[in-house]
């Protein structure tokens, strides 16, 4: 359930808010006037959220790319690549 509290409380309420953002690791949003103003959440739940976002993002990108051509690679490829550059080896080589 979402967690929507006044801009205030983060003044007057900052201990609970880092309790629940820690515990729960969702974000509290804070308003200002009734309207949204900004999000808090825990270190933690924002690198995750940082992490997701590039994974998606890679791999939109590498769907593009598959579309734009016709060039595959087998499961036995891509190991070889990924060993080969576990010890800082070029990926060309494989």
């Amino acid at each position: 359930m979402e967690s929507i509290r006044p801009v205030s409380d983060l003044r007057n309420n900052f201990a609970d808010i880092s309790k629940t953002v820690h515990e729960t690791q969702q974000p509290v949003f804070l308003t200002r006037n009734g309207y949204g103003d900004m999000v808090v959440m825990s270190m933690e739940a924002y690198e995750n959220m940082r992490f997701e976002s590039e994974v998606y993002s890679k791999l939109a990108e590498a769907e593009r790319e598959a579309e734009m051509t016709e060039e595959r690679f087998s499961s036995k490829d891509v190991l070889a690549a990924m060993r080969k550059a576990a010890r800082g080896e070029s990926f060309n080589d494989v």
